[in-house]
């Protein structure tokens, strides 16, 4: 059957970012979906917790600003649940001022938690998944890692450079680690949202210029929310998806395609 294909029941996921917005929504899609969860952020992610339930999810406080945080985060995963099968890079920052006046600090920060923990955790991830052979004909292991990329990674922005540079390597990288793992059974894609209602975009939903210019030019004629992830998540996180691997998949309401 079809629907088995997007089956989750038995896989354990880690999303990071997970306490509120995307990071909430693809949490709980792939719950929904069968898996365990594994949540991360820097504050507690109790109400994610509270809309999965007991034993299905588990809370990891962590800051991706601390270098030892990918590896902590990895740790207390496999201590809970004892393997990984999907991970969902979906933590980022970001930080605005013109070109110029963009401080150096900032542009650290930004690749700290946007570029280097994701590389960190795919990495340790990518060590766990293909160390677990998934039994049957080809004996290949399985895992799926899923980057959560930006209409950034297509365009160039205005007033946030490093947070333009960090989506823009996540795609590139996405395309890298995939080569590298299909040989192993394990798919890496990203998924890139367009103009989300998230924390990211208060700004620009509360000016009322910028928010009419956004939405004139997006097709489906509204904001995104994070429900609007979901099929996408679930799709790349399971066996539907095995023949799919480096892509960068837009979920934006037709943003780039006008």
């Amino acid at each position: 059957m079809i629907l088995d294909q997007f089956n989750l029941t038995g896989k354990v996921a880690l999303v990071t970012g997970a306490s509120t917005g995307l990071g909430q929504g693809m949490a709980l899609a792939l719950a929904q979906a069968g898996a365990r969860v594994a949540g991360t952020d820097y504050v507690p992610c109790g109400e994610t917790a509270a809309m999965i339930g007991p034993g299905q999810f588990h809370s990891i406080l962590a800051d991706l600003m601390k270098p030892d945080a990918p590896q902590s985060i990895m740790d207390e995963t496999l201590e809970r649940f004892g393997r990984i099968d999907i991970l969902v890079n979906n933590a980022g920052i970001i930080r605005r001022a013109e070109f110029y006046e963009f401080g150096e600090q900032d542009w650290d920060d930004v690749m700290q938690v946007n570029l280097k923990a994701l590389f960190l955790l795919s990495q340790a991830a990518a060590c766990q998944m293909v160390a677990h052979v998934v039994p049957g004909p080809m004996q290949r292991s399985w895992g799926k890692i899923i980057n959560i990329a930006s209409l950034l990674s297509f365009q160039g922005g205005i007033r946030v450079p490093s947070y333009t540079a960090s989506k823009s390597a996540v795609r590139g990288l996405t395309m890298e680690m995939a080569n590298e793992l299909a040989p192993y059974g394990v798919q890496v894609n990203a998924i890139a949202p367009g103009y989300m209602a998230t924390n990211n975009t208060e700004a620009l939903r509360a000016d009322p210029v910028r928010s009419r210019q956004i939405l004139e030019r997006i097709p489906a004629g509204r904001w995104g929310a994070p429900s609007d992830l979901a099929g996408a998540c679930v799709f790349l996180a399971s066996a539907a998806s095995d023949y799919v691997t480096g892509i960068t998949l837009p979920v934006d309401g037709g943003w780039l395609g006008r």
